[in-house]
């Protein structure tokens, strides 16, 4: 399928490696010009490298912690009139609400609230102007879904996911859409850590932890990042146009609610 995104213009955020990675590999081979972005030279470096290689358009870093308003400037000034944002950053300090810190939450709300709506501002009159914007936020199962060992990401994201269903119905009628893929038990570098913690909390090793993480997913595996980026991709679309103010779950089958 043709999305019909061919020489359209994208930011994607938290972009060196794992789903936010994948999403700007996704966009990148549809015919998309793509600004990468992460907080470490060489480690950016080495994705835009390995994004050009399956790109067809230009692809650049920005290097720039976006919890920062020197590092969204330094992408915003570098792709000032995206036609496509993906909002994507690290996961927050994992724990229950006697293991965070005030330092913690306030870091999650940098993080997954407060960076995402800043950039929001910026792009969305230019997308409503041209008549075509593609907002995709990387969220996490935890907004419908909220965890006790995960509540400063629960916390942040739900919020965050309010912020944007307020948002979209205010520019739909402009063809600028915004939702949220929903990632769960995705085989990154977020599981690894995951896992490591797990086994450290519970006597076991890594390899069970590991194990665990497979079985507790409805398909019984872990999910590649390459999934989160061909959704990501879709919802970027030309097709999606009708497609707006939605959560969408991408975790085998994991989710348990109907709606």
């Amino acid at each position: 399928m043709d999305l019909g995104i061919a020489g359209r213009r994208a930011i994607v955020c938290a972009s060196s490696q794992g789903i936010g990675f994948a999403c700007a590999a996704a966009l990148a081979a549809e015919g998309v010009e793509v600004w990468l972005n992460g907080r470490h030279t060489e480690s950016l470096q080495r994705a835009v490298d390995e994004i050009r290689a399956v790109g067809r358009l230009a692809v650049h870093g920005v290097v720039g912690d976006l919890t920062t308003t020197e590092g969204r400037n330094a992408l915003l000034e570098a792709c000032p009139d995206p036609d496509i944002l993906v909002t994507n950053n690290r996961g927050p300090r994992p724990g229950r609400l006697g293991e965070i810190s005030d330092a913690d939450l306030r870091e999650a709300l940098e993080l997954h609230f407060a960076a995402p709506i800043h950039l929001l501002r910026v792009v969305i009159d230019g997308m409503v102007a041209r008549e075509f914007g593609r907002i995709v936020n990387i969220t996490s199962a935890v907004v419908t879904r909220p965890s006790v060992t995960m509540v400063a990401s629960s916390g942040a994201r739900a919020g965050l996911t309010s912020v944007m269903k307020a948002v979209s119905k205010d520019v739909a009628k402009h063809n600028v859409t915004i939702n949220n893929l929903l990632p769960e038990r995705i085989d990154s570098g977020r599981q690894l850590q995951l896992a490591k913690r797990t086994a450290e909390r519970e006597g076991i090793t890594f390899e069970e932890a590991r194990r665990r993480q497979a079985e507790s997913v409805a398909a019984q595996r872990l999910g590649a990042p390459a999934e989160i980026g061909a959704a990501c991709a879709f919802f970027c679309s030309a097709q999606a146009g009708y497609i707006s103010g939605n959560n969408v779950h991408v975790d085998g089958g994991s989710y348990l609610g109907l709606v």
